[in-house]
């Protein structure tokens, strides 16, 4: 029971940051990011993320410049970028470290070790190789060259104004 019909300690909307609010009304990819392998395999929920077409193809991410992640890539680092679907919400938010994963992010679902790192099995991805990482804001912004890509299934996994959608 709660004596509160919002939360009591979010602001009012028009004193909320105006370029999250912007942010969060556009729709985003979700995906995991993941490098490494075995015991030293790592991974981040990633949706700040583009794609840009060319010989080769480029896809640029944002990441935590204090994520585990980050701390174990490094130019020239391979790594796979899982596209996720709907039913991976939870896998979701464990690999952002906002929910409870006993053993470990990747101890939920099932994973397939790449050249390029893990992969999700039965969601589409991308292996890439970093070629760049510089500063952004508050991210690291990480420029990877597309190596090989596999499609799998018709749908994917968005985020949007605070809330997970199937496209």
């Amino acid at each position: 029971m709660t004596i509160h019909t919002e939360h009591p300690f979010v602001p009012p909307e028009p004193e909320r940051d105006a370029l999250r609010r912007f942010r969060g009304r556009l729709a985003a990819p979700v995906t995991v990011v993941a490098a490494g392998e075995g015991r030293r395999r790592s991974g981040l929920t990633v949706s700040s993320l583009l794609i840009a077409d060319g010989e080769p193809p480029h896809v640029v991410i944002l990441v935590d410049p204090d994520s585990d992640l980050r701390d174990r890539i490094e130019v020239g680092t391979p790594v796979a970028i899982s596209l996720l679907d709907d039913g991976d919400q939870f896998l979701a938010d464990a690999f952002a470290g906002t929910a409870p994963a006993p053993g470990g992010p990747f101890t939920l679902g099932s994973w397939t070790e790449t050249p390029w790192g893990p992969a999700h099995d039965g969601r589409s991805w991308i292996g890439a190789r970093l070629a760049s990482i510089s500063s952004l804001g508050y991210s690291d912004q990480i420029v990877a060259s597309v190596e090989h890509i596999v499609i799998e299934g018709t749908t994917a996994l968005s985020h949007v104004r605070g809330r997970y959608r199937p496209v």
